[in-house]
């Protein structure tokens, strides 16, 4: 009898410990509004993201749509690393609507879960409005931008409306970080000698300077005034000659 006691009395002790105890496994999906900030500080070395989101003003803006989204979000959370290991100005350099397109590109207006990226139909629309394309690799899923690509390491939270998948590189998009076509060459020199500047002419047209060309013209030639001396002394002796012949017919 007193064995069958103790017997219960273990009994109801294991099952007592049991409900005290955590559970494992798959959590169900929170009851509570999802709270982006509080996921990532949890991760631990998300700062820059959580600075940029802060800095383009988009945390309030998601914050206020997961109290009210009946379609979830998916948001791919870059590491302090994967921001580090970017060329020195690249995200400084760009302008502030630059920033802004930016986090918007690691933000999918759509809840997914890991297994549901692996099916996807590609491109998958951002809320910058620039495509992600998804490849699945057994149960691996790798994202790709058309300028960097990468794989979702770890979910950071999955549980409607909010699903956030630590990525190692930033997510750049080929709209901002694609390869530019070169610039085109100036065009040469011209190698001609530049065209002499024209003297102004005179508002004065009496005053202009005759050229040589006509001064040439207007001087007589020397052949022309000996023919005018021989004619006078022609009509000259014909005249003398004349005066004679009348002298002696009046003697």
């Amino acid at each position: 009898m007193a064995s069958n006691n103790v017997a219960l009395i273990l009994l109801t002790l294991t099952h007592f410990l049991f409900l005290l105890a955590p559970q494992t496994g798959a959590q169900p999906a929170a009851s509570g509004p999802a709270n982006l900030t509080g996921t990532l500080e949890l991760g631990g070395q998300y700062t820059t993201f959580i600075r940029l989101l802060n800095e383009t003003q988009q945390i309030i803006q998601i914050q206020s749509q997961l109290n009210t989204t009946t379609q979830g979000f998916t948001i791919f959370a870059p590491t302090d690393n994967a921001f580090q290991i970017l060329p020195s100005g690249a995200i400084n350099g760009l302008t502030v609507d630059q920033k802004v397109k930016l986090v918007l590109y690691h933000i999918i207006p759509k809840y997914y879960t890991l297994t549901d990226l692996l099916t996807v139909s590609n491109p998958v629309n951002t809320e910058a409005s620039w495509g992600l394309n998804f490849t699945g690799h057994g149960n691996q899923v790798n994202v790709s931008t058309g300028v960097v690509e990468t794989a979702l390491n770890n979910a950071l939270r999955e549980h409607f409306p909010l699903a956030v998948y630590e990525v190692d590189v930033v997510l750049l998009p080929l709209e901002l970080f694609g390869t530019k076509s070169p610039k085109s060459a100036p065009s040469p020199k011209s190698t001609t000698s530049p065209k002499s500047t024209p003297f102004p002419k005179s508002s004065n047209t009496s005053a202009e300077i005759p050229s040589p060309a006509a001064e040439a013209d207007a001087a007589p030639s020397p052949s022309h005034s000996k023919n005018g001396a021989a004619g006078m002394n022609v009509r000259l002796g014909i005249v003398v000659g004349l005066g004679l012949i009348c002298m002696g017919a009046m003697s």
